[in-house]
């Protein structure tokens, strides 16, 4: 995960992870890792056309988006909410400060 292509892997791992309230079961963190892999390899196809460095091909790309739609709505898009509530211990310890 040297590459930069590695460290925006990691750093999608990381969102997604957060994205699912930072706890995913080993199914989703495969998933997860397959989503960050996919939409790595598109940001690059993105980069390359705008670049002109390569012709735009809309099979490939729309293959790619559309296998990220699904392992996106494989794991739920909508993002869980953490809880932060204070344990009883930390609240006692936060309002006698």
């Amino acid at each position: 995960m040297r590459t930069t292509q590695g460290r925006r892997i990691k750093e999608i791992v990381g969102s997604l992870v957060s994205d699912l309230g930072g706890d995913p079961t080993e199914g989703q963190f495969i998933l997860i890792q397959r989503i960050a892999v996919l939409t790595s390899q598109l940001e690059l196809i993105e980069a390359a056309v705008a670049n002109g460095e390569r012709p735009f091909s809309i099979s490939e790309f729309a293959t790619g988006a559309n296998s990220l739609n699904r392992l996106l709505g494989a794991i739920g898009l909508e993002r869980v909410a953490r809880d932060v509530t204070p344990t009883l211990d930390r609240y006692i310890r936060q309002t006698a400060a």
